[in-house]
């Protein structure tokens, strides 16, 4: 019988273990920031051309930004994104 490495430990202990929590973690938080982008959208009730207009960007551009799936952003698009709806972009460093 063979024993389980992973026996008794957490998810985030096998991916680290596996070189991918780090990955992981990037993904998640891309898809919680497109999340909450197309929440503001709807909740706004405004159109992605119009704010890629107020972005002065492309709409390909914002259909980048509201992929989950794409992991590359700018803290400079957060921001123009925050700012045409009306909002303040936050980010800070939290105890690991």
């Amino acid at each position: 019988m063979s024993k389980n490495k992973h026996r008794g430990s957490n998810f985030e202990d096998f991916l680290a273990e596996e070189g991918m929590l780090e990955t992981v973690k990037a993904a998640a938080l891309k898809r919680s920031i497109a999340l909450q982008l197309q929440r503001l959208i709807e909740e706004q009730e405004v159109s992605k051309s119009e704010l890629a207009a107020r972005m002065k960007t492309s709409r390909a551009a914002l259909d980048r930004l509201l992929d989950a799936e794409n992991s590359s952003l700018t803290l400079t698009t957060l921001e123009k994104v925050a700012q045409a709806l009306g909002r303040r972009l936050r980010i800070e460093f939290v105890p690991a």
